[in-house]
């Protein structure tokens, strides 16, 4: 038996906008996700956060409480993966278009209005419920994974 992968992820939120990364090199997707990803072994869910956020943004964050667990999944390879999502802060940075994923996966990061969500394709579903609420931790149980797809002509 296969054992789920474990990720982390950032909520980021600056004048009521929500930090997301498009992480398919070459722009094949158009599936936006918050940064953040897999956990390293002997580095706590906050460091690897703060490393994940760093390689994809080049923002330095202060790692706030958890607000959603989310599962993914694909029954097709037996593929499950638990996201842990925490409300984040900036400490350090801005967003600068010129800075490089060192492991060159995510090329595109923008903040979204909450208007702008239902415009774009993103995961997961709750995301922006949960962003833009204050309420405690949410739960998505095995929502599909989501297949990359061709990004639509013009960009996300």
């Amino acid at each position: 038996m296969l054992s789920p992968r474990l990720a982390v992820r950032a909520l980021i939120m600056q004048e009521d906008r929500l930090l997301l990364v498009n992480a398919f090199p070459g722009e094949v997707d158009d599936l936006w996700c918050a940064p953040g990803g897999g956990v390293e072994k002997n580095a706590s869910l906050p460091e690897n956060l703060a490393r994940e956020v760093w390689e994809e943004t080049g923002l330095r964050i202060a790692v706030g409480a958890p607000c959603l667990v989310n599962e993914f999944h694909n029954p097709e390879d037996r593929f499950h993966q638990v996201d842990l999502y925490f409300r984040c802060t900036i400490t350090e940075g801005a967003l600068d278009d010129s800075w490089q994923d060192p492991e060159a996966i995510v090329t595109r990061r923008r903040f979204f209005a909450r208007n702008e969500m239902a415009g774009i394709r993103f995961k997961p579903d709750s995301l922006p419920e949960v962003a833009w609420s204050a309420a405690g931790i949410s739960y998505d149980p095995l929502e599909l994974l989501v297949k990359p797809r061709q990004a639509r002509k013009g960009g996300a």
